[in-house]
């Protein structure tokens, strides 16, 4: 199974969350473009004749120029809680990119609106990596902030899973390093994404053997080494148990990943229920299931990374560090091709 590149056909269990997942998916877009209740009263206060700044003073690449200037806006590639994406063209050179406008009139309370600055303030301040979405340029009107960033045309991680039904162990590999990069370069920089899953990966192109790339920095902050946090955020399937606890630090990153490599190896999650009650006590539980298919095919080496990646206790869980340079587990992720080698 290790070194095989054909991908086994998803069980009914498999198809059944896949599918659950996407109506969820489904229905919270058609949720979003349900009216605003609160529009009237947001426009007013938009609209008046001092309204609200979200990045003052907070970020260089701000423009005070409107985005039209520079850019044309086409057609809508996604909807999100606070916003809409679109295409974005440059006037200038004709680059195709992605604009992210974030309605004001959504941001209802001062958490809202910070949240959205310390995203900006995040995106803005990593150091480029090939696996991190760039942002280009900000902008603020009176109505929206808006976000440049580089264009992925490819589809989220997501998608694939759900086209393919699993992957090989030699795939999950290369996209599992691929997380663990982004990982340890946002811990390196003192960034905790908090919401790592399938959706949260973009691939740059269509091709195979794309880029792929983490978005959606809404829930980051920053940290400091002993820095612990209380705010339950994420989503449920991908929660480590001591967010559920609030009392958490970085490590709740490595647990999501780990999540995600399950999810690449089998097509479901390992944690599962009908409400996200029961997928929080499963986590709590946390019991793993390596005894359906494909797991029994698949190696000894995979399974012991997954269960060293959803360790309960994140002081005794890896680091990306750690489990990239090989020092607590004999096939390095940054140097091996498969998991059964």
């Amino acid at each position: 199974m290790g070194n095989c590149n054909a991908c086994v056909r998803p069980d009914q269990d498999s198809k059944r969350h896949q599918e659950q997942e996407k109506q969820r998916r489904r229905k919270k877009k058609e949720k979003q473009r349900r009216p605003n209740p609160y529009s009237s009263h947001f426009s007013d206060q938009i609209l008046s004749p001092a309204p609200i700044r979200v990045l003052k003073d907070i970020i260089p690449l701000s423009h005070r120029t409107r985005i039209t200037d520079k850019y044309v806006l086409g057609r809508e590639l996604g909807r999100g809680e606070f916003g809409i994406t679109y295409l974005c063209t440059d006037r200038e050179t004709k680059e195709d990119l992605a604009c992210k406008s974030i309605s004001k009139r959504k941001l209802r309370t001062a958490v809202d609106i910070e949240d959205v600055r310390r995203e900006v303030m995040i995106m803005s301040t990593l150091p480029n990596h090939p696996n991190v979405i760039k942002l280009r340029a900000t902008y603020e009107d009176s109505e929206n902030v808006h976000l440049v960033m580089e264009l992925c045309e490819g589809g989220e991680l997501f998608d694939r899973i759900v086209a393919r039904g699993h992957y090989s162990e030699r795939a999950a590999a290369a996209v599992a390093r691929t997380i663990m990069e982004v990982v340890r370069m946002c811990h390196e920089n003192g960034v905790m994404h908090r919401d790592l899953k399938p959706e949260n990966f973009l691939f740059a192109n269509k091709k195979e053997n794309s880029l792929l790339k983490a978005i959606d920095f809404g829930l980051s902050v920053t940290f400091k080494p002993g820095d612990k946090f209380s705010e339950i955020v994420g989503s449920p399937y991908y929660m480590a148990p001591e967010v559920l606890k609030r009392n958490y630090g970085p490590e709740v990153d490595v647990w999501s990943a780990g999540v995600i490599l399950y999810i690449l190896l089998c097509g479901v999650p390992p944690f599962w229920a009908e409400t996200e009650q029961g997928v929080a006590l499963a986590i709590l539980r946390g019991v793993i299931d390596f005894k359906r298919e494909p797991w029994p095919q698949i190696s000894e080496n995979a399974k012991s990374l997954v269960r060293m990646m959803l360790e309960q206790d994140p002081k005794k869980r890896p680091t990306a560090q750690q489990m990239l340079l090989g020092s607590i587990y004999a096939c390095p992720l940054s140097a091996c091709e498969c998991l059964d080698c």
